[in-house]
């Protein structure tokens, strides 16, 4: 009964935002006295909490492990944890699914019932088009990927869910990464919104602003939690691979952080109406590529959901049909979107476009790097693209970039000049060259982590001097959130350096009692014993390392094997110093009774996860900071208009 309800709960949703839809579409063409305009915002509202519960009826079904629907039968099992159970409501396609457009729901209805300050002629339009986002979705859940489907019998045991997923990053990494492009969605919405009524205005922009925020704290979130998440459960001691779905996710947050700076000049000054509409469009067609990427079939990673073509398919064509309309609308539109306020090249404007088209091109480099394989391979030719590609190419654009960064935030909107700020200049290029020639002096470093160093060295500096002679107290809330941010994509960078150029590997075949050296740890095996888990049992290490003879600590690394479904995996140790991450991983043993370790000391690795940390946090502050200010503002206007109102009030009326 719960999962009828539950699929009954889908076909409603569907049904309202058809009508959303359909009312915002008429509103639009009959104008704002439009009686049929009252009806988009409850539709909105309703549908957000009737979407959400039909999400919550699927967390129902994999909470008691309902076997007779087919999802729960397929991944989950009766003796994973409830933690696990729960978190593989979202931890598959149908399943993730459903959540994405749960979320997209719950946006548009929170967008209906507090979003006053734009024309109400574009809010029919904006609401419209989250509707026609949603049912898009609605019908691929509803046609393609029905989540509540029954089993003719139910199954005696469940198949449970990759191992590889059973963990605690699962219940944090792929909701965060959803609220991340529905956040996009809701900007696409409003994008198309002022593209159909010709309302592309400093107030679109703070509208749109808050969710682009939004949008990208979330995918900063879940891009670093995600990060973190295969370095550890991996086992194979690496942060970034350029994985095709990891590249995913990274695409959105390129183009949202383009867009969120474009949003912001608008917003201020009036200024990239054509760049923030176009960075609103390519931010979520990124977010529908990855969709189709993670969900067609044609790649094969240790994220991707679901290996159906017809599906793909499917998610082609919405894609198709959302971002192919929105570039149309946008073509017919671009002549009548006028220019905006003129700026300066040495301006605060002129850096953001700088860094705007430089995040662009480097968007265009993972696009390209990610498709190209699967291009070639339709060719029957394999090809792979990774490191020796994506680095040096897109250094070539970030490298200006952080350039860039550093200097933009210290310039004067509208007009400026380099000379005004020559002393902040030097400051930063004396710290970049002083780790330059320190680096170069003491130590063998490679050319791109050299740099990297430099940079974040400098950009680190350059992160605070826009509070340079200003009282603290007063600083808005918005330039604390900029200078955490800036200083957060130092520390990142600092440890992905650190990590590339100091990082030292040990592959070790020892037997109790021996012991393997890496970098300044000495790591001895004391004891291997088996070890039994809830749905596993494993072969564990016991390792004492000591850390340039100083106290040791123990570390117990473990080779895992599932038995539903059937898979082996390595739970590595980790042993976190101020310095950087020892790291092991016990292997098989070899028929000479040889146990495989192999340890990695990684210094200033954990600087990575600070720094995106930092970065969210700075966009939280950013995001709280722009809030309260449009919130006075709207205060400010009211009080305005409450008190020309009682003045007229008291205005003698003429006599007749």
């Amino acid at each position: 009964m719960i999962a009828e309800l539950g699929l009954c709960a889908l076909w409603l949703a569907a049904a309202l935002a058809a009508l959303q839809l359909g009312a915002g579409a008429l509103a639009v063409k009959a104008g704002d006295d439009a009686e049929i305009a009252a009806l988009t915002r409850p539709a909105a509202v309703m549908q957000g909490a009737i979407a959400t519960f039909a999400f919550l009826m699927l967390i129902w079904v994999f909470a008691i492990t309902d076997l007779s629907v087919k999802l729960v039968a397929s991944n989950s099992h009766t003796m994973k944890p409830l933690i696990f159970k729960i978190a593989g409501a979202w931890g598959n396609h149908e399943g993730s699914m459903l959540l994405w457009v749960t979320v997209m729901s719950a946006a548009g209805a929170l967008i209906a019932l507090i979003e006053r300050r734009l024309p109400e002629r574009t809010m029919q339009a904006t609401l419209a088009a989250q509707g026609f986002v949603a049912l898009g979705f609605y019908a691929f859940l509803i046609l393609s990927s029905n989540p509540f489907e029954r089993l003719p019998a139910p199954a005696i045991e469940g198949a449970g869910l990759n191992p590889l997923l059973q963990d605690l990053g699962l219940a944090f990494h792929p909701p965060t990464l959803y609220f991340g492009y529905v956040g996009l969605s809701v900007a696409f919405s409003f994008a198309v919104g002022a593209m159909v009524t010709r309302q592309v205005t400093p107030d679109f922009a703070r509208a749109m602003r808050p969710w682009v925020l939004g949008a990208w704290i979330f995918l900063t979130l879940g891009i670093t939690a995600g990060s973190y998440w295969a370095y550890y459960e991996l086992g194979w001691g690496g942060w970034w691979f350029w994985d095709p779905v990891e590249n995913a996710s990274l695409m959105p947050w390129l183009a949202a952080t383009a867009l969120l700076h474009s949003a912001s000049v608008l917003a201020a000054r009036d200024a990239l109406r054509a760049w923030t509409i176009m960075l609103g469009v390519v931010a979520f067609s990124m977010s529908m590529v990855g969709t189709f990427l993670v969900r067609s079939g044609i790649l094969t990673s240790v994220h991707a959901f679901a290996v159906d073509p017809e599906r793909g398919t499917f998610i082609l064509g919405l894609l198709t049909i959302y971002i192919g309309g929105a570039l149309l609308l946008f073509a017919l539109r671009a002549g009548t979107i006028s220019e905006g306020e003129r700026f300066s090249v040495t301006s605060r404007e002129g850096a953001l476009v700088f860094n705007n088209v430089m995040l662009s091109a480097v968007l265009a480099i993972v696009l390209m790097g990610t498709l190209y394989p699967l291009l070639t391979e339709a060719f029957d030719v394999r090809v792979s693209v990774g490191p020796p590609y994506f680095n040096p190419v897109g250094a070539i654009f970030v490298i200006p970039m952080l350039i860039v960064m550093a200097v933009g935030p210290l310039l004067r909107w509208r007009q400026d000049s380099i000379g005004r700020i020559s002393r902040e200049v030097a400051i930063v290029g004396a710290v970049v060259l002083g780790i330059l020639v320190l680096l170069v002096v003491l130590a063998g470093v490679a050319l791109l982590p050299l740099l990297g160093l430099a940079l974040a060295g400098g950009l680190a500096v350059a992160s605070s001097l826009p509070l340079r002679g200003r009282p603290l107290r007063r600083v808005p809330l918005a330039t604390w959130g900029m200078v955490v941010a800036h200083f957060g994509i130092a520390v990142a960078l600092f440890g992905m350096a650190s990590e590339s150029s100091f990082n030292k590997e040990r592959l070790a075949a020892v037997v109790p009692g021996q012991s393997a050296q890496v970098g300044p740890w000495t790591v001895t095996l004391d004891d291997v014993a088996p070890v039994a888990g809830p749905n596993w049992t494993a072969i564990e290490g016991t390792l004492t390392a000591s850390y340039a003879g100083g106290q040791p600590v123990v570390l117990k690394p473990q080779a895992r094997n599932f038995w539903s479904p059937p898979q082996q995996t390595n739970e590595s140790a980790l042993e976190t110093r101020w310095n950087g991450q020892l790291y092991a991983v016990i292997g098989e043993q070899s028929p000479d009774g040889r146990w495989q370790l192999r340890l990695w000391w990684k210094p200033f690795v954990t600087l990575i996860w600070y720094g995106g940390a930092l970065v969210a946090f700075g966009g939280l502050l950013s995001l709280i900071g722009r809030v309260m200010t449009d919130v006075k503002r709207r205060s400010v206007i009211r009080r305005g208009a409450e008190r020309r109102a009682a003045t007229r009030a008291l205005q003698p009326e003429p006599a007749e």
